[in-house]
């Protein structure tokens, strides 16, 4: 199948990255299901840190309408990085990022070990966000995890900054993907709370734009 809508770039570069328990895996799965579904061809390499919850998660995606590429996305390539969390932004983009890349940033922070200990300090918010976009084209903040916490569920964030991730254009995604995707793959109870979720995030990018 050839695909309808052509990509911005070929290949795609989309870096969706978190901490453990985050979801973020399952949202990389989400997107290259939806775009597997449009005719695209999608290559995903993940790396894990130290521990399986609460370490560095970051899924590489490579999008395509013609080709074969690495897994992994080379240093200062990415066109897009969604970050579930907003210090893992920074790590992202300090080896990915370059002049024009754009980023999605959920604004809850998850404090690493050596910050509750005390050892460590987290970055001031405030900075995270100077920093973040010094060091790319565009950005938006959301407060995906808020959102979530209201529609029952914290780990909806990932669902919710798939939403974000539609609509910014960046990807030919939509709702009607959406819910076919996760028709397949969840029991039809959680339907309507995961549509939900998409359109909190598609009305957060929405609102700030």
């Amino acid at each position: 199948m050839n695909p309808a809508n052509p990509l911005q770039h070929n290949p795609y570069n989309l870096i969706i990255t978190g901490v453990g328990g985050q979801g973020n895996v399952l949202a990389s799965r989400m997107v290259g299901d939806m775009m597997s579904q449009l005719g695209y061809d999608v290559i995903i390499g993940e790396t894990f840190g130290a521990s399986q919850r609460g370490g560095s998660v970051m899924s590489h995606l490579r999008i395509t309408a013609k080709g074969v590429y690495s897994p992994q996305i080379p240093f200062g390539s990415a066109h897009m990085v969604v970050a579930l969390e907003p210090s893992e932004a920074l790590r992202v983009l300090k080896d990915y990022g370059n002049p024009h890349v754009r980023v999605i940033c959920n604004t809850r922070p998850v404090q690493p070990v050596g910050v509750i200990r005390g050892d460590l300090d987290y970055p001031d918010m405030a900075d995270l966000r100077r920093w973040v976009r010094e060091l790319s084209g565009a950005a938006w903040f959301i407060q995906a995890t808020d959102m979530a916490m209201k529609l029952g569920n914290p780990i909806l964030a990932n669902v919710i900054s798939v939403g974000a991730l539609a609509a910014t254009g960046a990807l030919p995604l939509s709702r009607d993907h959406f819910e076919n995707v996760i028709g397949r793959k969840m029991a039809a109870g959680k339907i309507e709370m995961n549509l939900q979720a998409f359109d909190a995030g598609v009305a957060m990018i929405r609102s700030a734009g």
